[in-house]
């Protein structure tokens, strides 16, 4: 190869190297955007699970799909979480269809339990920093038993991902109900700041 057409395709290699680098810094902001972690704060607001994938028919999920291969019989909802704002309740009630509830940070999911694991029916489960934590158990009162299933998360932020199974065509409204019907609540007041706890700035 000639020095001449080495240079071109150097030159062309770089051109093109460019335009793909441009491109994606142009792109980053629409798929940051767009990312299941950040879709998921839309549930932040509510007291229930946020529709990921319904069964039943009905308006499509917010935001559009978030699943490209949903499970056809599979209900799916979300419900996000800051721990600033203090520890989330996920509280659910066993029932006919099998559900389960896993709990996901940016780098993944970090606990799952199915409803085998209600007690008298009901399964409460409290995601919660490690302060938060060693709270609820100072406050705890001796010799009195919770059913409370307390999870330490790896992050403060994070969400909890609900699904229901339907086992049959004729369960698929009964599995999106299902899904609905799990209660997604902050549990105590927000852990007080550095700077509260000093009294605040001087």
């Amino acid at each position: 190869m000639s020095r001449s057409a080495f240079l071109l395709a150097t030159a062309c290699g770089l051109v093109i190297a460019g335009i793909v680098h441009i491109a994606t810094v142009l792109a980053i902001p629409r798929f940051s955007e767009g990312d299941a972690f950040t879709r998921a704060r839309a549930s932040e607001i509510l007291d229930h699970p946020l529709r990921i994938h319904g069964l039943a028919g009905g308006p499509p999920a917010a935001g559009g799909a978030w699943l490209p291969n949903p499970d056809p019989a599979v209900s799916v909802g979300v419900c996000s979480y800051d721990l600033d704002d203090g520890p989330m309740r996920v509280s659910a009630q066993a029932g006919s269809l099998m559900l389960s509830v896993s709990m996901h940070s940016r780098r993944g999911a970090f606990y799952a339990v199915t409803d085998q694991a209600a007690v008298r029916g009901g399964l409460d489960l409290v995601v919660m920093t490690r302060a938060q934590y060693d709270e609820a158990l100072a406050n705890d009162v001796a010799g009195e038993v919770t059913r409370d299933v307390r999870i330490i998360a790896p992050a403060r932020r994070g969400f909890a991902v609900v699904r229901v199974i339907a086992a049959l065509p004729s369960e698929r409204a009964a599995a999106d109900a299902a899904v609905q019907a799990v209660s997604c609540t902050i549990d105590s007041p927000a852990e007080p700041t550095g700077d509260e706890a000093g009294g605040g700035k001087s």
